[in-house]
């Protein structure tokens, strides 16, 4: 393959990635407006609950799950076309622990459907501060994900492994913060 078309399948493949996080991150925000409308009168949850669960089937079907397939799907194109290069030298090992954290991700995925349909059931499992938390596991895979290919065998896995926890634990302080400025406005 010319090496413009592999830049080209590249290119299609990272912007469906980024269109799949945006999904990602958008569905759990909309589940926490989701949750915190239970606790209105029975009027306002009512049109609350109606809106959400419409913004989030739309959001769900038409943009996350296509832009989900569409990664994958330009992503196992990729991998075809230097197979040798990802799964027969040791150059490509990088891509062995981002396709694992990929099979994370999709888990995460599909974890974040199921509380779509059990929200639209009126099962309210998840408080709106566990999906806050939730919504970081996103950012983690996000980090880890850009972290692993952008430095591929170059990476020292000491340090990198240091800053995975150093922005998980920045990332629950930046959420205990917002949730003590929220409750004090």
């Amino acid at each position: 393959m010319e090496f413009e078309s592999y830049q080209t399948i590249k290119a299609l493949h990272i912007i469906f990635m980024v269109s799949w996080f945006a999904g990602l991150f958008y569905i759990v925000r909309l589940f926490i407006y989701h949750t915190e409308a239970q606790a209105k009168d029975e009027a306002a949850k009512k049109i609350l609950s109606d809106q959400f669960e419409i913004m989030e089937k739309r959001l769900w079907w038409i943009i996350t799950t296509p832009a989900m397939i569409l990664t994958f799907v330009f992503g196992f194109w990729m991998l075809f076309e230097r197979w040798e290069y990802f799964f027969e030298t040791p150059a490509g090992r990088w891509m062995h622990i981002k396709l694992a954290f990929v099979g994370l991700l999709l888990v995460y995925h599909f974890v974040c459907q199921k509380i779509m349909f059990d929200l639209k059931r009126g099962k309210f499992a998840w408080k709106s501060n566990m999906l806050r938390l939730w919504n970081e596991v996103a950012t983690l895979a996000l980090v880890s994900i850009v972290f692993i290919v952008m430095l591929k065998d170059s990476m020292n896995w000491i340090k990198g492994t240091v800053v995975f926890f150093a922005v998980a634990l920045g990332l629950m302080v930046a959420i205990k913060m917002y949730k003590r400025f929220r409750t004090k406005s």
